[in-house]
């Protein structure tokens, strides 16, 4: 056994998960796709100024990284970006074409020569991006989505779906891009040819409805040059939201609509599987896939009510045969080559892995970025999953991560902190997956509560609404709700619960402090904190509206803009708080911390406010997330009075 189980006060374990270790371990693989007879995809380097690279699995299960730095794979439509790269490999070899993050281009690529452009330099402010490339090469061009800013503003935007050549003609030259719609919808998703190419299918949507709201299916004729006409709407509105198409091998037309309450399959407008669990997700990004239809007929899909697993449906009997493995949670990113599926999955002790599943065999191995456990799996969080009564009965889902260590345990009679964390979005949620910034505390004797609060996906529309122009109330209601419920139960301290968030977590987070009294301080990240100065203009196009669904429109209810932010209510602020802002970041920009701080002076507020150059919304690099994950346990050790084993930096916080 080793080293003997000793006593040590909660917060003061020490652990081998350092911030350096989780930094190490940010971010996922994600884009999977096939290339020849090749798995790719794109994988975070936190240490390499937090880019993204290719990597590609070689035929005799070599992984390479494709790019050197400084290429970094990753678009920036509508800001959250979407799929990034496409490839083939004609005559064997791989041709791959992507979009670099610094200029937004799209580049050519053949494995032993550069990067060569595609499209041009756009001189108006955020300029030319593309998103969701596939390579035609009968036409010898890529299909994007174009996203084309017209102006100065945030919102001078225009989007189309368009076609770039793969001879480097439009590299300097606007006018040699083809554009196949006209701009209809303020935002569209990248085009799926039918299989004898003579029909397209996207999504279009437009302001003020968000792609969870509603959202239209698009089919138009495709012409013998290449250009798209007749297009009509064949399903979703706006009270309905379609959040992926397809085209079946028999040309067939397949999607996930929420039309009866929850993401499910339809083919040519007839369910392929009702259930009450989501076979959809939030569009946050264009390209997302939760599933991909098999050469066989058969479906890849990932699915469930809260976790989302991976599964194979067969269409005609409805039956879904689950992949086996310790994956409980797939993220939407799928590609498929013969009777294989590719996908990214992960679990409560495995990190996200590229997995390929053989549909024959019902095999299911980890073909890229495997998981290695950095440390003894000993010292991993061993969360649950648990419901919580909220206000008025509602249920409130979380994952409750309880201090853990494999030689350490408190004294009797102490009771543990706990950090209550609320996702970004808000509509999103968190998986339970094996995070080392959980464990980064929960080794310490710090346990966490991820809550996934009313507005939450996964749990059908119903949850997800009633989010709606209740943000500020529900999420903090329900945030509050798990956080007593596990101080009256005995598991946390009541005199020690904290808050944490980033972005709409952030703004959660904010709140919280702001309107209840539970907890004795929060750590905020890169946040919105004032309602009235996010919209048209001051936030990014995509979002600008978001609002009218979470709040309600600024003309009926201004004074609730007001009345929600917590920078109006920066005098119920007591709480000591830590305040955590990237410098470039256009999603929620720095302004809304310095509106904050600005109300907070003099009022001997005890807080800390790190700003990160080069940091956008959310943090890339390895030495952002370590010295946000150390001042956050200072503040922590602080407030909650444990000293550190061993000590880590200190933050200052000053009133």
């Amino acid at each position: 056994m080793g080293d003997a189980m000793r006593e040590a006060p909660y917060g003061s374990w020490p652990s081998p998960v350092d911030a350096a270790l989780a930094a190490a371990h940010d971010g996922r693989p994600d884009w999977v796709g096939v290339v020849g007879d090749e798995t790719w995809w794109t994988e975070p380097r936190p240490a390499e100024g937090g880019r993204r690279t290719l990597v590609r699995r070689r035929a005799d299960g070599v992984e390479e990284s494709v790019l050197p730095a400084p290429w970094n794979v990753r678009s920036r439509v509508i800001e959250y970006g979407g799929r990034p790269w496409a490839g083939a490999a004609p005559d064997g070899r791989p041709l791959v074409v992507f979009v670099h993050l610094a200029d937004q281009r799209l580049y050519r690529y053949e494995p032993g020569g550069e990067p060569r452009p595609l499209t041009p330099v756009s001189p108006v402010a955020g300029g030319l991006r593309w998103a969701e490339p596939r390579l035609d090469l009968a036409r010898g061009e890529v299909w994007c989505v174009l996203e084309e800013f017209t102006g100065d503003g945030p919102d001078d935007v225009r989007r189309v779906l368009a076609a770039v050549p793969l001879d480097g003609s439009a590299a300097g030259d606007r006018g040699a891009v083809r554009e196949l719609t006209p701009a209809q919808h303020r935002f569209v998703t990248g085009a799926r040819l039918s299989p004898d190419g003579r029909r397209a299918a996207w999504l279009g949507w437009d302001h003020p409805r968000m792609p969870w709201d509603g959202t239209e299916l698009r089919v138009a004729d495709v012409t013998e040059d290449g250009r798209l006409e007749n297009a009509r709407t064949v399903a979703g509105g706006p009270e309905e939201s379609v959040a992926q198409v397809e085209w079946a091998p028999d040309g067939r037309l397949l999607y996930t609509s929420d039309r009866g309450g929850w993401w499910n399959l339809y083919r040519d407008g007839t369910p392929l599987c009702p259930r009450e669990e989501e076979f959809g997700g939030p569009l946050w990004q264009l390209g997302l896939r939760w599933f991909a239809p098999l050469d066989s007929g058969l479906l890849a899909v990932v699915r469930g009510r809260g976790p989302a697993v991976l599964g194979i449906l067969d269409p005609e009997s409805g039956e879904i045969v689950d992949a086996v493995g310790p994956w409980t949670e797939y993220a939407a990113t799928l590609a498929t080559h013969g009777g294989c599926v590719l996908a990214v999955g992960a679990g409560p002790r495995t990190a996200y892995e590229v997995i390929e599943l053989d549909t024959v065999t019902g095999r299911a191995r980890v073909v890229g970025a495997r998981h290695r456990d950095p440390v003894d799996p000993a010292y991993y969080p061993r969360p649950r999953q648990r419901t919580f009564p909220g206000p008025d009965g509602r249920e409130v889902h979380a994952h409750i991560h309880a201090p853990h260590h494999p030689r350490r345990t408190a004294p009797d009679g102490e009771l543990p902190p706990y950090v209550v964390w609320a996702h970004g979005g808000p509509t999103g949620r968190t998986p339970l997956v094996l995070d080392l910034s959980i464990a980064y505390f929960t080794s310490r004797g710090i346990g966490v509560a991820e809550v996934n609060y009313g507005g939450s996906t996964g749990y059908g529309r119903a949850y997800r609404e009633r989010l709606r122009e209740q943000w500020g109330v529900v999420d903090v209601e329900d945030c509050a709700a798990v956080a007593r419920a596990l101080a009256d139960e005995g598991t946390a301290d009541p005199a020690r619960l904290a808050i944490r968030g980033g972005s709409a977590g952030g703004w959660t987070a904010a709140a919280s402090l702001a309107t209840t009294d539970v907890y004795a301080c929060g750590t905020v990240l890169y946040p919105v904190l004032d309602l009235t100065a996010w919209g048209p203009g001051e936030t990014h196009d995509f979002e600008s509206r978001y609002l009218e669904s979470l709040i309600g429109p600024l003309a009926e209810v201004p004074q609730r803009y007001t009345d929600r932010s917590p920078t109006t209510h920066a005098d119920r602020l007591t709480a000591p708080f830590l305040l955590l802002q990237g410098l470039d970041d256009v999603i929620c920009p720095p302004a809304q911390c310095e509106r904050l701080l600005a109300r907070i002076a003099g009022r001997g507020v005890p807080h800390a406010y790190l700003t990160f150059e080069g940091e956008g919304h959310g943090f890339r690099r390895s030495a952002t997330m370590v010295r946000a994950l150390e001042a956050e346990l200072s503040l922590y050790s602080q407030v909650f009075k444990f000293q550190p084993t061993p000590a880590v930096p200190g933050v200052e916080l000053t009133p």
